[in-house]
């Protein structure tokens, strides 16, 4: 095993280098506008397709049919949807 001695100010910057470039490497994460059934249902919080297709029916949340068995739905409208049902604490 070899041990390798540094300088507590050659660590510091050592150490700083290592988080500039880290962060110079991280892209942001911009979310998409259209999610697919299997976000959606998370997003949700269901297990049914059914009733993901019920709220598409119903005209609850927003979607897009690109392709005829494409179906993408609007984050944003399944985001409203949820706060429209939140309710508020006592």
């Amino acid at each position: 095993m070899n041990v390798i001695c540094i300088e507590e100010k050659a660590f510091l910057t050592l150490i700083g280098e290592v988080i500039k470039y880290v962060k110079s490497e991280i892209k942001p994460v911009i979310a998409d506008k259209w999610v697919g059934k299997k976000e959606a249902m998370q997003m949700l919080r269901i297990k049914s397709p059914t009733t993901l297709q019920k709220l598409r029916d119903e005209g609850k949340i927003r979607f897009s049919q690109p392709e005829k068995k494409h179906i993408v739905y609007d984050r944003d409208s399944i985001i409203e949807y949820l706060e429209a049902h939140a309710k508020e604490p006592f």
